[in-house]
Formats: C-alpha cells, sequence, structure tokens
C-alpha cells in the first residue's frame, strides 16, 4: 500500500491555446494566491507555463479550477502537466517574464470594448473619462496591433506609446485588470484623435472630444465620414438621411448592393428589425459582428433611408465596438447625433479597405468629407465578419474577419505546413500545420494589384504571428485565376514547387467536412452549389453533387448545362442567361416573358447568333447562374449591379409566399448510373457517366404560371421548393448506390436561408446527416480551408 503524500508537491503545468493577451497570468498569479500555492506562471512560445507547490490537495483544486474557470477571452486547446520534485519554496507566487524561444502560441481575435470599460468611459470621475483607446485585459484590439509573437507591447503598434507613471502601475501590478494588457494607454499618454477637413487641412484639438463633437455634428448634417477604427477606414453616413445615403453609394460606386448599418445601441437596433434572443447574443456578443436581421417595416420602428438596403427584406446590424464608436453616438449630455450610420468599408467598391492614415487622404478623397482619424497604426486590415442567425439558432458567418480571425480551427487530420491561397472572390487565405489552420482576415475580390498586395501582406502578416513556414502552396485549378497566379509567384518565392491545385467544389465540401471534424475515412455525398468553378471538362461547373472525400471525388449529378453568353460579362445581364436557358431547353422566347421584353430586339438578334454559332458561349452548370436566369425570368432582376444580386431578390421575392404557397416546381432527371463501390479516388472516366438534372420541366412550368397570371413571390417560392426536393431526390438515389448518409450543403449558394433550411429540413426528415457551415463561410471565403486540407493531407499531388 503506498503511503500516502505529506509533504508539499510541485506541479508543471502547460496550457495551450489562446492564453496570452486575454488575462491569463494573472488569473493564474489570482488563483495560486487564493490557495496560498507558491511557484510561477510564464508566457511562452507554446503557450503558459505554470509550476505551482504546496499541499496536495490545494494544488489538485488549483488544476480544477484552472480548466474549469478560465478568463472570458481564453481559448484553452490543450492542458499537460507533469509532477516534479518539490523544492520547499514557500515565498509568493510570481509571475516571470515572457520566456523568448521557438514555439507558437495563439493570439486571441480584437474584441468589443468591455462593461467595465464602457463604465469608465462614462464616468466623469474616471482617469479615462471620454478616452477613445480606453481598454483593458478583457477586451480590445489585439490581431490589428500585433506585430509579431510573443504578444507583448513591444511586437505591437502601441510600442510607440511610452507608458505614463500610472499606467505602468497598472500594467504591472498583477491584481489591475489592466495587468499586461498591452493596448493599456490614457489620455496622457495613448493615441490622439483628429478631425481632418476636406481642405486636408490636419487640426489637432486640444481635447479628443473636440474631433468627436465635430465629426459627429457633420454626420448630423448629412456629411460623409471616415472613421479609422480598429482595422481600417470606414466611411460613415446618417443611415436615415436619403440624400446623404443616396450621395454616399454614387461616391463609393456601390450599385444596388445593400450598406452595414451601425446602431447606436440595442434600443436602436431593435427598432430596426425584429430580434430572436439569438440574434440579440450574436449583435452584443464580444465579435461584434454584422448580423443580418429582418427588417421592420418603416411604421414600426426608425425609419432607415431607402438606399441603405434596396430591394432587400433584410438589412445588416452591428454595435459600437471600439469606444471611439461609443463617443461618436455620444454620451448622456452631449448634443444629439444619429442613432444609425451606414458603415460601410473605407474604399471604392473592389479595392481593399484603407488603414494607412496618408493613403486614405487620397484614395478616399472623393469620398469622405471629413476623416476622423487617429495616430495608433494598424498592423493588419481587418473588415468587419458578417453572419445571419438560423431559426434553430446556429450562426451562418458569411465573412470571417474581424472577431474570429486569428482563431485557429481544429483539424481532424494532421496538415503539412501548407499556405492555401482561396479562390479569386470573397477571399481569404488560409495557413495551416499540424492539426490546426488559421484563416487570414477577408480579402475581397482579386480583381486588380491592389487587391493581391493586400493579401500577400495578408499571408505574411499571419505567417509571422503563427510561426508557420509553409512547404506547401495549394491553389484553384481555374487557370485564369488571379489567386492562382499569386500561388505560382508565392511558391517560386518560397522555393518550393508548383502549387498543388484543387477542383473548386471539391474544396468546398472538404471545407465542410473539416469544419465539421471528419476524417474523410467514409465520403459524403457533396451538394455543392455556387455560380462558378473550373470543371474538369474546361467547362465551368457550380451545380454539382460529388462523392468526395479528401483524396478525391467522383461527379455523382450536375445541373444540365447551358450556354453562358459573353462569360463575366453575361452574368452582370440576367436576362441574357435566361434566354440562354431557353434556347437551350428548346423554349420559344415570346415576346410578353418579361426576360424577352427586358432585351432589345438588337441584343435579342446578337444574343441568338452568339447561341447558334456558339460564339463566347461556354457551358455552364452553374447553380447560381441558374438562380439569376429564373429570377429575370419572373420579372424580378434583369440587369444585375453586383454579385448575386438577381438571386438575392428572387429569394427576397420568394420569402414573400413562403408560407401561403408550399407547391414546387419539378426538375427531371436523366436515368443515372449505378455505382458498384463508393469511391476514394477520382476517376477519370467517370465524367460522362454522372447523371444531370434537366432543366426543361420547371422552366415550362414558370412559363406557364406566368400566362396564368401567378405573383411573382410565388413562382419564386416554388422554385426554391423545386430545388430543394430535386437535391433531397439526387442525394436518396446516391445513397440508394453506394449507401453513403451524410450530406454536405455548401457553395455561395447555400448562404441563400430559404433554400439552405428548406434543403436541411428536407434531408434530416428523410434521415441524411445534413452538414452546414457555421462558423466556415460556405461561399468561397471558406474555400482555402477545403484546399489545405485536400493539399494538405495528401500523399501525391496533382501539380500544374
Amino acid at each position: 500500500m503506498t503511503a500516502p503524500v505529506s509533504g508539499p508537491v510541485r506541479r508543471r503545468i502547460t496550457v495551450r491555446g489562446t492564453v496570452q493577451g486575454v488575462g491569463f497570468r494573472p488569473f493564474v498569479h489570482r488563483l495560486a494566491a487564493d490557495l496560498e500555492l507558491a511557484g510561477f506562471v510564464s508566457n511562452t512560445a507554446n503557450g503558459v507555463l505554470i509550476e505551482v507547490e504546496g499541499p496536495m490537495g490545494e494544488v489538485g483544486r488549483f488544476f480544477d479550477r484552472l480548466t474549469e474557470q478560465p478568463p472570458p477571452l481564453a481559448a484553452v486547446t490543450g492542458v499537460g502537466f507533469e509532477d516534479v520534485p518539490a523544492t520547499g519554496v514557500t515565498g509568493p507566487f510570481t509571475i516571470r517574464p515572457t520566456e523568448q524561444s521557438a514555439g507558437r502560441t495563439q493570439l486571441p481575435p480584437d474584441t468589443a470594448t468591455c462593461a467595465d470599460c464602457l463604465r469608465e468611459l462614462a464616468d466623469p470621475a474616471d482617469r479615462r473619462h471620454r478616452h477613445p483607446f480606453i481598454t483593458c485585459t478583457h477586451c480590445g484590439p489585439r490581431f490589428t496591433i500585433a506585430t509579431g509573437m510573443p504578444y507583448d507591447r513591444a511586437a505591437t503598434t502601441m510600442a510607440g506609446f511610452p507608458m505614463c507613471p500610472s499606467c505602468a502601475r497598472e500594467y504591472g501590478a498583477p491584481d489591475d485588470r489592466r495587468f499586461h494588457a498591452q493596448p493599456v494607454a490614457c489620455p496622457d499618454c495613448g493615441p490622439r484623435l483628429r478631425l481632418i477637413p476636406a481642405d486636408g487641412t490636419d487640426v489637432r484639438p486640444a481635447r479628443d472630444a473636440d474631433a468627436l463633437a465635430t465629426a459627429r455634428a457633420l454626420l448630423a448634417a448629412g456629411r460623409i465620414v471616415a472613421v479609422k477604427g480598429v482595422g481600417g477606414y470606414h466611411l460613415a453616413c446618417d443611415a436615415t438621411d436619403p440624400r446623404a445615403v443616396a450621395t454616399l453609394r454614387a461616391r463609393k460606386e456601390r450599385g444596388g448592393k445593400a450598406f452595414a448599418v451601425m446602431c447606436a445601441d440595442l434600443g436602436t437596433a431593435e427598432r430596426v428589425a425584429a430580434l430572436s434572443d439569438a440574434e440579440r447574443a450574436a449583435l452584443t456578443s464580444a465579435r461584434r459582428p454584422i448580423v443580418l436581421l429582418r427588417r421592420r417595416t418603416p411604421t414600426d420602428g426608425l425609419r432607415l433611408a431607402d438606399q441603405v438596403c434596396p430591394g432587400s427584406p433584410h438589412v445588416g446590424v452591428m454595435l459600437p465596438y471600439t469606444p471611439v464608436h461609443t463617443l461618436l453616438f455620444g454620451l448622456p449630455g452631449d448634443p444629439p447625433g444619429p442613432r444609425a450610420l451606414v458603415m460601410t468599408s473605407g474604399n471604392r467598391s473592389g479595392e481593399p479597405i484603407v488603414t494607412d492614415d496618408a493613403e486614405a487622404l487620397t484614395r478616399l478623397a472623393s469620398l469622405a468629407d471629413a476623416w476622423l482619424a487617429h495616430d495608433r497604426p494598424i498592423a493588419s486590415p481587418c473588415d468587419d465578419s458578417l453572419l445571419r442567425v438560423r431559426p434553430d439558432g446556429t450562426e451562418q458567418v458569411l465573412r470571417r474577419s474581424r472577431g474570429y480571425v486569428p482563431r485557429p480551427l481544429r483539424l481532424p487530420l494532421p496538415v503539412r505546413p501548407t499556405l492555401a491561397v482561396g479562390g479569386d472572390l470573397k477571399n481569404a487565405p488560409c495557413l495551416g500545420e499540424g492539426d490546426l489552420a488559421w484563416f487570414g482576415p477577408h480579402i475581397g475580390d482579386m480583381g486588380d494589384l491592389a487587391t493581391l498586395e493586400a493579401a500577400e501582406r495578408a499571408e505574411l502578416h499571419l505567417g509571422r504571428l503563427t510561426g508557420v513556414t509553409p512547404r506547401l502552396v495549394a491553389a484553384d485549378r481555374h487557370p485564369r485565376y488571379h489567386s492562382t497566379g499569386w500561388a505560382r509567384t508565392r511558391s517560386t518565392r518560397l522555393g518550393l514547387r508548383s502549387p498543388t491545385l484543387v477542383q473548386h467544389h471539391h474544396a468546398h465540401i472538404a471545407s465542410a467536412m473539416a469544419e465539421h471534424g471528419l476524417d474523410g475515412t467514409t465520403p459524403v455525398i457533396g451538394v455543392a452549389f455556387d455560380g462558378t468553378g473550373y470543371g474538369d471538362d474546361g467547362t465551368v461547373w457550380g451545380g454539382e453533387v460529388l462523392l468526395a472525400d479528401y483524396t478525391g471525388y467522383r461527379r455523382f449529378a450536375h445541373l444540365a448545362p447551358a450556354p453562358l453568353p459573353g462569360g463575366d460579362a453575361g452574368v452582370a445581364n440576367p436576362c441574357r442567361l435566361a434566354l440562354a436557358r431557353l434556347w437551350a431547353a428548346g423554349l420559344p422566347w415570346e415576346r410578353d416573358l418579361p426576360s424577352v421584353a427586358a432585351c432589345s430586339e438588337s441584343e435579342r438578334t446578337v444574343l441568338r447568333q452568339q447561341l447558334e454559332r456558339q460564339v463566347a458561349c461556354v457551358p455552364t452548370s452553374g447553380m447560381g447562374r441558374l438562380f439569376d436566369a429564373v429570377s429575370s425570368l419572373v420579372g424580378v432582376c434583369h440587369r444585375a449591379g453586383y454579385e448575386a444580386q438577381a438571386a438575392l431578390e428572387l429569394e427576397a421575392a420568394a420569402t414573400e409566399a413562403w408560407h401561403a404557397d408550399t407547391r414546387a416546381y419539378r426538375f427531371g432527371f436523366r436515368t443515372l448510373p449505378p455505382l458498384h463501390e463508393v469511391p476514394s479516388v477520382r476517376p477519370l472516366g467517370a465524367l460522362d457517366r454522372a447523371g444531370r438534372w434537366e432543366i426543361a420541366p420547371p422552366l415550362r412550368a414558370v412559363l406557364a404560371d406566368l400566362r396564368r397570371g401567378t405573383p411573382t413571390p410565388v413562382l419564386a417560392a416554388r422554385f426554391h421548393r423545386g430545388v430543394a426536393r430535386a437535391v433531397t431526390e439526387i442525394c436518396r438515389r446516391a445513397r440508394g448506390t453506394t449507401g453513403l448518409t451524410t450530406v454536405a450543403l455548401t457553395g455561395g449558394v447555400f448562404a441563400n436561408a430559404l433554400l439552405e433550411e428548406e434543403c436541411a429540413a428536407l434531408l434530416a426528415t428523410d434521415r441524411f446527416t445534413v452538414l452546414r457551415h457555421r462558423e466556415v463561410p460556405p461561399n468561397d471565403g471558406g474555400l482555402a480551408l477545403g484546399q489545405l486540407m485536400v493539399a494538405g493531407t495528401a500523399t501525391n499531388h496533382e501539380t500544374e
């Protein structure tokens, strides 16, 4: 029998995860002091190292509380420990300086101002009253100020702001809320605001409050102000002022794309949109994303200008997440200003967000009437994140950036050090090594040199913070993608072989599998719907059902292809897509059809010649293009001013009749071939054997309903339900021939809430396990994760 331990014991504990910059060391110090334990805690490049010594019972209680009650911003991914010889030390528990060593830890994302800091901000007796950069260990910027790791003040953009004696005392006191809060500052030693008018005169008021008051007055007068936040500049105007919103839309060349709105508080948000409990929780979370909400009618709440989100029943709403935002709306007693502001990224449409002050004065010169700037540099641009909340309370992230980056994703399989560059739309690169992957911030569409340079800067910055040195680069298979060209250049600079190319829709499905922790031992039925993806046969894919794992895929079924006249130029003209679909289905262009009427006679003549001669007509099976075509066919949208406009407006129309009509258009199916085995690799000969969804039956039904005078919302709803039922039928056939029962819904089309909800409900009723994206976007913003899994786990790589 082992004798009980009577003397002190010592335990060495290592904590991994997001444990630096979140108040973890003072938390450990308080815990050890409370239990009267000796020892120390220190940051290392691998996380946090702790040694505690004392009675066995107290050491055990320390370990339990350490793992059960971490600080609010910490994300512990692993705790290891070993018992080591006791030293007999009885002195107080200490916090040691950061150890400089090789390894990797995790940096937390930027988080919204906490309740304690907001109270101090509004307290006239507090020394940080109205301080626009108030922060503590529980809130504030992290990712956007970090220039390297380990995360200490010298490796942040706060290095140029020496602390005053008062801040230094707080920074060094383990029992203070600002202990080792790297952005800590006060009005005596911190960054300063300045208001710069349109004439370019640099005005530095005696007080930050003067700059804020002037900016608020400008906004109330209908002006546009460029506001520097934590991750870049916003362009702001009064969201209730039609003239101001229209001016901003014209200057930014925004087209009809919706603007996001920042509301002063939750009460104002309640006046703009009806909120569920889950939506309130998302809005007020430390991440402070933009949340897509159902708009109230103007008579029910705060009247937003029509130009904020034209043609949409939804509005993207966020709450203030920096003290500058809070002060811009005003504290009690301040002169009144707008309670809802358009807050859109500070750039022209298609360009990267502006972060540099001098660049802001030039690039935003024709957009803003004034600049509310500050002198704290931004180490990395980081746009606002965007999500919607499903009826069951789960979230679907549509843009993963501020509040999420650089929080890692745990992978179901280890990957070699890999850079995945993503695609050309909604670009977000991803670095991975071992069982962790890190997305960079949202970059946007890779259409010009500026965005390519922004993507490279983002990848290099992410590499500095994560310590990942790529040994492999993965990219999309499309030969003309800008991102694939960037991957080739990056591979050369790194001295690596040519990039590993991953088929677009395979990457979408692999992304969904990885997010749900599937190890790939069993393939899934992947339903990958989007507008454009380069297919194995050189055509444009996008209405795909693939049987896939990480090693390969087989094309089980796809939407029947139709010509895409004019390529990308054709996408901007849904009426032409509708006529091309009718032509492919053998249906006439009758003059009373909305799509036909939307095209001039000369336009129709040229289009018919293109189709008959197959000039500049690449075949496409894209589901996104079918939604565009039907949108025009039923009279919703004939010309698109921004990506997915026609499909979004079709969804909005369908919402109006969703509960009033439950009928669905039926698709046809070409007989699918039998499959005798579940695939683990992609057989090249499978292309000609894939089944097809035939489009002529639903198009004929739409035309018949049009002639009956069926309301447009009913047509839109029946089409959505028809697609969902067709998905279910295809998945049943796949299950019947392969035995597979897990379905992944992925691709940008599944940002459509009606379609995703209906597909998920029908499949679940049919006893399928359904994978839906949550934190990883279903659109091309999540593409890099799938590329990472396919390329980084493979033993044999396909290169150029």
